[in-house]
């Protein structure tokens, strides 16, 4: 084992932390780090809006359903797809972009996520704790007026960072086995995968509550997904400019 492959598989997300704002220098080096992430074709097509205001935040943690960690932590990071930049890149030479495939939506989409998580790794070389929240597309509407979002641009998801104030333990993986194919996709890993997974929930979850909780991976997954998900995000999208041809 190396630093590096020992700090990602230690990283726990943090929920709870200490009162401590980051500094310049801590993030200037968490958002740099960012920036060095894999690029399709360079575009870059992301941005980040740092908040650390307090009132702010606090809106920020109503809009993302109430999660406290949200106002709490040092930095809070809303963490964006951006084809504006690059429409006006094109305006500047005349151009009028052609936005509205897929194609473009993803690329900006996975551009977001390298980059956030190249700023999560390097907040947590600092000694410092992150978690992402999800939550940030509950009310992706209010949260794209309230941080002054163009057209174009959407938020993906935020992420907490700052201080930590807990020691989580760390939460068990898939197996290697059930994840990872060599030269084909294998289905017949996927059954055995998903059983001794399912034992292993099971078995954390009771332990981290004291024998109160008692599920498994896949009950948890069926329950997720007998529902339809944030389905506003497809109408928000097309109010933000992406519209999909």
């Amino acid at each position: 084992m190396n630093e590096t492959i020992d700090l990602l598989q230690r990283h726990r997300s943090i929920r709870k932390y200490q009162p401590t704002p980051l500094t310049d220098e801590q993030k200037r080096a968490i958002i740099q780090s960012a920036q060095m992430a894999s690029s399709s074709s360079n575009i870059q097509a992301y941005s980040v809006i740092g908040v650390t205001d307090p009132e702010l935040k606090k809106q920020l943690a109503h809009l993302t359903g109430d999660q406290s960690y949200v106002a709490e932590c040092g930095l809070f990071l809303v963490w964006c797809a951006d084809l504006y930049r690059l429409q006006q890149a094109c305006a500047k030479h005349g151009v009028e972009m052609q936005h509205q495939y897929v194609e473009s939506f993803l690329v900006s989409t996975v551009d977001v996520a390298l980059a956030a998580q190249n700023a999560a790794v390097a907040a947590e070389a600092l000694g410092l704790g992150i978690v992402y929240i999800g939550g940030i597309r509950q009310n992706p509407a209010a949260v794209s007026e309230l941080l002054k979002l163009p057209q174009l641009v959407y938020p993906v998801f935020g992420m907490c960072v700052g201080v930590p104030d807990q020691e989580p333990s760390h939460r068990p993986r898939l197996s290697t086995a059930a994840v990872y194919h060599e030269n084909a996709y294998q289905p017949s890993q996927i059954a055995e995968g998903i059983e001794d997974y399912d034992q292993t929930m099971r078995d954390y979850y009771r332990e981290r509550s004291g024998g109160k909780i008692d599920t498994t991976w896949s009950k948890q997954i069926s329950e997720k997904y007998a529902h339809p998900a944030r389905a506003h995000m497809r109408a928000f999208l097309d109010d933000q400019g992406f519209g999909f041809e």
